[in-house]
């Protein structure tokens, strides 16, 4: 692992739990679970990495006023907060609990 994923034969840096588990199976012939793999990656004192994909072109600057500028006139607006309940399954004028109880006794 220490490596990298590009001399083990993948196209990019990134060591995702899938390839570490498929390197394991390689090299030791044992079988482990993503799971697996991730808790023996955190045992080893080891993580899953992914580098961020920022291109090495990236205008931070732009990026920035973009986000001030132009991201807030093309954003949709938010619905306006209605009131009532937003669960399609419950029916105004019942509440909670109370659909299947049987109606009380006539005291007598």
């Amino acid at each position: 692992m220490e490596r990298g994923s590009l001399a083990h034969g993948w196209a990019d840096q990134r060591r995702t739990l899938a390839r570490v588990k498929k390197l394991i199976g390689r090299l030791f012939r044992i079988s482990y679970t993503v799971e697996g793999t991730w808790r023996l990656l955190k045992r080893h004192n080891w993580s899953w990495q992914q580098p961020a994909g920022r291109a090495i072109e990236r205008n931070d600057d732009g990026v920035e006023l973009w986000k001030k500028e132009v991201w807030p006139r093309v954003r949709a607006p938010r619905r306006p907060a209605m009131a009532g309940s937003s669960s399609r399954t419950s029916r105004p004028g019942f509440s909670r609990g109370t659909r299947n109880r049987c109606p009380p006794l006539p005291s007598s």
